[in-house]
């Protein structure tokens, strides 16, 4: 069993700054639900002028989904809280199913947000998700035999990430059990959508989350610690990696950016791949930094010598006067 002890000492709002307003992304579940409900009696006391609006995905797949929207309208409607409810619709894909979902559940949860000029959307994420989620990733790592990248799968889901370029994604609950959550909501009277699907064995994580039932409560304390620690370096990692392309890149012209060879001998070999994958998936314009070993071996060739190569929609140029990089020209 999961441990059931409450992990809301600190409040999971207070390092976040709601000037440009928030979107709680709310699917009518238990984590969602919480969220909404905790981050308005923050604002209440805290920005008490921050737009809030919460939005529902309506994804379609389910007969059962837009009564659950709509369950989700009323209680924004009795707590005062403007709410949207959107819809995934066209054809949905035979295979990959869930990832699918979630591209078009962020997608839309970002158009509503750029619609009223908000650049946050919070989600209820909680710890519960990223045991799941380490465990997915690095199972998938070890599959593929990539073992360099057991840091990643460890890390789980950042607190925060950039989606698009242009929208935070922000996940204050991820050191929160989903049991502490739903005691908030019983003490509160309000009730939750239990998703079906959640307890598909069809699909990966389901499998996981009942795998996890199984394990005991310092088995899975230890994991969210090495997740922890994953993701501190995951952040190292980040900031050596900014320090890089600040210091060896630079932009002559728009659309065009420029390395400083000496970049590819600096010492800090996995800091310098991951600025490269960094200004790679910046300048292609993609959501993605590219694949790591990919990177690698793009890298080594660079350091081998001069060469015109291309990689994730970007054209990569190297000569004397340093590594040009290019938005790849598409007809």
């Amino acid at each position: 069993m999961l441990d059931t002890e409450p992990d809301l000492s600190t409040n999971p709002f207070s390092h976040i700054d709601f000037t440009s307003g928030a979107v709680a992304a709310v699917s009518g579940g238990s984590d969602s639900t919480a969220l909404l409900l905790l981050l308005k009696h923050h604002l209440e006391r805290r920005a008490p002028a921050t737009r809030l609006l919460a939005v529902t995905i309506d994804h379609g797949l389910r007969s059962g989904s837009a009564a659950e929207a709509q369950t989700v309208a009323k209680l924004c409607a009795r707590l005062g809280i403007s709410h949207r409810i959107l819809t995934w619709s066209g054809p949905k894909p035979s295979t990959g199913l869930p990832a699918a979902a979630r591209e078009a559940r962020y997608r839309l949860l970002a158009e509503a947000a750029q619609a009223e000029g908000i650049g946050m959307i919070l989600t209820g994420h909680t710890a519960d998700d990223q045991a799941e989620t380490v465990l997915m990733r690095h199972a998938r790592d070890e599959g593929q035999g990539h073992a360099g990248m057991a840091g990643r799968g460890l890390a789980g889901m950042a607190p925060a990430t950039l989606y698009d370029w242009r929208i935070w994604i922000v996940r204050p609950l991820l050191g929160v059990r989903r049991a502490v959550l739903r005691d908030v909501l019983r003490r509160q009277n309000v009730g939750w959508a239990d998703d079906p699907t959640n307890v598909d064995a069809a699909f990966e994580r389901p499998r996981v989350r009942a795998a996890l039932a199984g394990e005991s409560v310092e088995h899975v304390k230890g994991m969210l610690m090495l997740a922890g620690q994953a993701a501190l370096e995951r952040r190292q990692l980040g900031a050596s990696a900014a320090g890089l392309i600040d210091g060896f890149a630079s932009q002559p012209a728009i659309g065009l950016i420029r390395l400083d060879p000496c970049l590819l001998v600096t010492g800090g070999e996995q800091a310098a791949i991951y600025a490269l994958r960094i200004l790679l998936a910046t300048t292609g314009g993609i959501a993605f930094v590219p694949d790591q070993a990919r990177s690698e071996a793009l890298f080594g060739r660079l350091r081998a010598g001069f060469l015109c190569a291309t990689l994730s929609r970007t054209v990569v140029d190297s000569r004397r006067s340093g590594i040009f990089l290019r938005r790849e020209a598409r007809g």
